[in-house]
């Protein structure tokens, strides 16, 4: 016998319910939104546009990345004084929809080989 099913099953419908939760959060009109009214002015009206040119370009980015990115902001234990205070009032389904609309976005760069 398998001592371990149990805890894998239960493991699995976890990541399910988190998967699940979260793709239904997701607004890209109101992560545009959003993102004209925040973001846009550093990073641009299309996300790759940016005032300055060391700040990223967030078009075509994984949404996994750029909700971790804003979380660690707001959180502290990623370190920018613009971006801190930026992701400061940012609610987590904020956070998730400009996430999604940023990914939902062409971008400027690719990997091909």
């Amino acid at each position: 016998m398998n001592t371990f099913a149990p805890i894998k099953t239960a493991a699995q419908i976890a990541l399910l319910a988190c998967v699940f939760s979260t793709a239904q959060a997701k607004d890209i009109a109101a992560g545009k939104a959003k993102a004209d009214e925040v973001c846009a002015a550093c990073h641009g009206k299309d996300g790759a546009t940016t005032i300055d040119p060391s700040y990223p370009r967030l078009a075509g980015q994984h949404a996994d990345y750029l909700l971790v990115a804003l979380t660690e902001y707001k959180n502290g234990s990623r370190k920018n004084a613009i971006m801190a205070s930026q992701a400061a009032g940012l609610s987590k389904a904020d956070m998730e929809n400009l996430s999604a609309y940023y990914a939902s976005l062409k971008g400027p760069l690719s990997n091909r080989r």
